[in-house]
């Protein structure tokens, strides 16, 4: 069953590790190494079910490919998950049992944060591997990528306004944010920065009424999120609110977040087009985190990860170009730049098989 899913998918590799001792129970998927090692992140999720793990990672690490060759970086896709709650299973021996696994595929994998990871853990992981991102500084890592997640959105979301209104002016236009975490609210920041009304929901009702108390939001109810009257819908928490039951609820005109594999099907892509509503596709709006971290591999520096982020600004005008020449959904028009960039790319370079990977410059891995 699993050769057959991955044979439809199209991946390289699957990984299934696991620790008795450390609790570890983990999958690692690598999409495609065409442009080079595979990136992507750690999510740590209370799966219900193992197969529910595997269907995740696989569908994550795909969306890392496509995100990773529409932003123009030379990375492949790749993605991990741990099966376990990220409220009280965490442990150092979990976090360095993961990093041996990474450390085991020589430089074909490497990881970063997600969900339910932080950057504390990510040092955990660097202590048995240098194929991670976003650790602390001190060890020339750049941190905590939500910010640059966030700040690539709004990249993102000034094109969707500009494509759809003619102007980017943030401030004017209000906005149903689902979702206040790491990157939902550095996003949420930016917006109010600029004077935007935002709503804002999220599972976690301290983190909403951070946002009412110090940003000025107005909160809503989980599910009242999608009756919002805003004129862009959000999605910054998990995948597949756009969905059969939703779409007609959501009454935006632009569909724009950080979350990740926003459209439940393929199909809710083409309604949206048929309505006239425009989706910016999630991996090309929230690629702003892993273009911060691929910058570590050649040596940090926080004033090019800036300038990159705005070539999401460009790489959406592209899509939505795509989408209007070619009479296609705007997740199709992405999903055509990535295929064309892997294409051509593969012409000339072979997958990445791990020896002679990337070494991270500036690294001192910690003991």
């Amino acid at each position: 069953m699993i050769f057959e899913t991955i044979a439809k998918t199209g991946h390289e590799e699957v990984v299934f590790c696991h620790n008795k001792d450390a609790g570890l129970k983990a999958i690692i998927a690598i999409h495609n190494t065409v442009l080079g090692p595979a990136l992507g992140g750690l999510r740590m999720w209370p799966y219900k079910t193992e197969q529910d793990a595997v269907n995740d990672v696989l569908r994550l690490s795909r969306g890392m490919t496509y995100k990773n060759a529409v932003a123009g970086l030379n990375l492949g896709g790749g993605k991990a998950v741990i099966i376990g709650d990220p409220s009280k299973d965490k442990s150092e021996a979990l976090f360095r049992a993961f990093g041996r696994f990474v450390n085991s595929l020589n430089g074909r994998y490497i990881t970063a944060e997600d969900v339910g990871i932080d950057v504390n853990d990510m040092e955990y992981v660097f202590r048995e591997t240098e194929y991670v991102t976003g650790v602390h500084q001190v060890h020339g890592g750049s941190g905590d990528p939500s910010p640059f997640t966030a700040y690539g959105t709004l990249q993102g979301l000034m094109a969707a306004l500009n494509f759809k209104y003619g102007n980017e002016d943030v401030g004017k236009y209000s906005y149903a944010v689902q979702g206040c975490g790491h990157v939902g609210s550095e996003f949420i920041k930016l917006l109010r920065e600029q004077g935007a009304k935002v709503f804002v929901t999220d599972i976690n009702k301290e983190a909403v009424q951070r946002c009412v108390d110090e940003l000025g939001c107005e909160a809503v109810g989980l599910d009242e999120i999608y009756d919002v009257n805003a004129d862009v819908y959000s999605p910054c928490a998990l995948g597949g609110t756009v969905n059969e039951q939703t779409i007609d609820r959501i009454k935006a005109k632009i569909i724009c977040g950080a979350a990740n594999n926003q459209l439940a099907t393929d199909a809710i892509g083409d309604e949206l087009q048929r309505r006239g509503v425009l989706y910016a596709p999630d991996y090309a709006v929230n690629a702003g985190g892993v273009m911060n971290v691929s910058l570590e591999i050649d040596g940090y520096n926080r004033e090019r990860a800036m300038r990159m982020m705005r070539t999401i600004y460009y790489n959406l005008g592209r899509i939505f170009e795509i989408s209007k020449t070619q009479s296609v959904p705007t997740y199709r028009a992405a999903d055509r730049l990535a295929e064309e960039r892997i294409e051509s790319i593969g012409k000339i370079k072979l997958p990445h098989m791990g020896n002679g990977a990337p070494r991270f410059a500036g690294r001192m891995r910690g003991q």
